[in-house]
């Protein structure tokens, strides 16, 4: 496997981006990763080598560059409540325009990389970034071809970008990972997405994982639900094997 950090020039300044993908058999479908609000870690790192181990060339940018903040772990220690606080102000200080602005730089220095493929691209979004996989395959209809959102938070929103407007406007497949408790997705969000997918007529899943919450995905959580991680795993890897080879 091939790992690099680099420094990918965006509209806003430099996001520093990990990017791995295998050493052999390329060049390898994209696939852009797009972090939870805990932001980057060596746990976020290691999803990215699995997926890159199956033929991908996988990008995991620092959407907190803005901020000056690369991983929270680096920044000086606060009171529980007051470490979360921090969390939710560098969540709340990006939205989907300035992802997607950054989506443009990431695709653009991807584009012309020889390990990276030019054809079809996939993506995943987890917790507050499951709106930012499914809004790239609105803004790419002819290159996004699969979208995923793991546990995502605000897919049902009042504006004009909500991801359960957004996805009409695309093309992929779209696949929502949902837990069966989620304070942050409750089960009328998520029928109200499903309603407004099937009304829409879109090429899409949202599937209840039973007894997972939310961040049931990431290992060093405690509310790591390990089979729900492992069925999420193959979920991607299919939807990737079908639309992206």
């Amino acid at each position: 496997m091939i790992e690099e950090t680099v420094e990918i020039p965006t509209r806003d300044g430099f996001a520093t981006t990990f990017i791995c993908h295998p050493e052999r058999d390329g060049p390898h479908p994209l696939v852009l990763f797009f972090m939870d609000a805990p932001g980057i870690r060596e746990e976020l790192r290691d999803m990215v080598r699995r997926l890159a181990s199956v033929g991908y060339y996988v990008m995991l940018p620092n959407l907190y560059y803005r901020s000056g903040v690369m991983e929270l772990a680096d920044l000086p220690p606060l009171e529980p409540d007051a470490a979360r606080d921090r969390m939710f102000g560098l969540m709340n200080s990006i939205g989907i325009p300035e992802v997607m602005a950054d989506s443009d730089a990431l695709i653009a220095y991807a584009d012309g990389q020889a390990a990276a493929s030019d054809g079809p691209i996939g993506c995943v979004g987890y917790c507050m970034s499951g709106q930012y996989a499914v809004n790239l395959a609105a803004s790419y209809p002819a290159r996004v071809a699969a979208a995923a959102s793991i546990h995502g938070t605000m897919l049902v929103t009042d504006r004009p970008d909500s991801p359960h407007v957004a996805a009409s406007k695309g093309t992929a497949e779209l696949y929502f990972a949902c837990a069966e408790t989620d304070r942050w997705a409750p089960m009328e969000t998520v029928e109200a997405l499903s309603q407004s997918l099937a009304a829409a007529g879109v090429a899409a899943e949202v599937e209840i994982y039973p007894g997972a919450e939310h961040g049931f995905v990431f290992p060093q959580r405690a509310l790591y639900h390990r089979s729900s991680a492992e069925r999420h795993w193959e979920r991607l890897f299919s939807l990737y094997r079908r639309r992206l080879g």
